[in-house]
């Protein structure tokens, strides 16, 4: 199979990751984390049953949590969708092993064990009933698992060297790496804040129940284990936790935006076409991100936007991922700045003074 069909099939998987994720947001905003009380089945069926007499049967069978279909299906559909990534990661894997090619074999190899750790963290989300610790575990590995894939996409589509001087970007690569950890962080602290219940604890702006930290309980609310409880549905912890955990996201809010935005001006000023392309699909994500935070305390967590709101931190997390990795991608023996743009002009031809057939080439990039 050629590079370009490993691409797109990388490609295809980044996609159907993005579904995955909004699913996964789906189903635990939707407090259907729980909707099967049993893995991989639900209720000891394979599939998603809405017939009454199989309603009965598995209400018999688990009589401590009954049947939900209107919880049941975004849990199962969710585990289906989780099970056919995981396919397309093994066969990716399996490709990148036949093609023997150094950084894709690795990284590939690591997606791979990283989906099948995927598969445990959503099977101990279920027994050890919605643990915080574990459900953010989960949602930190899907979003990893996103952006290894777009990575993987973006080192085939430049065939696997950077289209970049090695040294030409040092300021922009740091900060992009900073950006990074920054963002990842914000969006584990909106995961934390998620698995606690914690988001509706302030719902007033830009304070939080009259200040801003005069209620927190830090020290509990960032207690990662060794609270004992029957079920972590709905949440255990009190209200001084939960409104430390929630002013803790917005802090970090604010932080994010101050250094992405300062992250943003200098790509904008890199003088480079798709470094400025990143730049607004990053200026974009932010924005909207921003928006959809605020709107869900404006408007107390609608379903939508609160789902949206996971999928944009994702698909941040995402883009920096594949800028990091356009600019630490190694360069290519002998090529230069000047030759990689060469090799991505068009050809026109067009008659000298001379009347001599001339060929010219015009940059895609700046």
């Amino acid at each position: 199979m050629s590079d370009r069909a490993v691409r797109n099939l990388a490609l295809f998987a980044t996609v159907f990751a993005i579904v995955v994720v909004i699913l996964g947001a789906f189903t635990r905003l939707s407090d259907a984390g729980l909707g099967c009380p049993d893995w991989p089945g639900c209720y000891g069926f394979m599939h998603i049953s809405s017939q009454s007499e199989h309603a009965v049967e598995a209400t018999r069978a688990f009589p401590e949590q009954p049947y939900q279909f209107d919880k049941a299906w975004p849990e199962m559909v969710h585990r289906y969708f989780a099970g056919t990534l995981g396919v397309l990661v093994l066969i990716l894997a399996l490709l990148c092993w036949f093609k023997q090619k150094r950084t894709t074999v690795k990284q590939s190899t690591f997606l791979l064990l990283l989906v099948i750790f995927q598969a445990a963290l959503g099977m101990w989300t279920v027994t050890m009933k919605l643990h915080p610790l574990v459900v953010l575990l989960h949602l930190m590995g899907g979003v990893a698992t996103l952006s290894l894939l777009a990575s993987l996409t973006i080192r085939y589509h430049f065939n696997l060297t950077s289209p970049y001087q090695e040294k030409s970007l040092s300021i922009i690569k740091r900060l992009t790496l900073m950006g990074l950890v920054i963002v990842v962080l914000q969006v584990a602290l909106g995961g934390w804040t998620s698995a606690n219940y914690a988001a509706m604890v302030c719902i007033e702006l830009p304070v939080c129940q009259g200040a801003w930290l005069t209620n927190s309980d830090f020290i509990s609310g960032f207690q990662l284990w060794g609270r004992e409880a029957e079920t972590y549905e709905y949440g255990i912890l009190d209200a001084n936790s939960r409104i430390a955990i929630h002013v803790a996201h917005r802090i970090g809010a604010i932080v994010t935006t101050l250094f992405v935005s300062l992250l943003i001006f200098h790509l904008f000023n890199s003088g480079l076409k798709l470094v400025k392309g990143f730049a607004i699909i990053i200026s974009v994500l932010l924005l909207a991100q921003l928006v959809l935070g605020i709107n869900n305390i404006l408007m107390q967590l609608p379903l939508f936007n609160a789902v949206l709101h996971n999928a944009t931190g994702a698909i941040l997390v995402m883009t920096l991922t594949c800028l990091l990795t356009v600019l630490h991608m190694p360069e290519k023996v002998g090529q230069d700045h000047s030759s990689f743009e060469s090799a991505n002009s068009k050809s026109i031809k067009f008659k000298s003074p001379n009347s001599e057939m001339v060929d010219s080439e015009v940059s895609v990039y700046e």
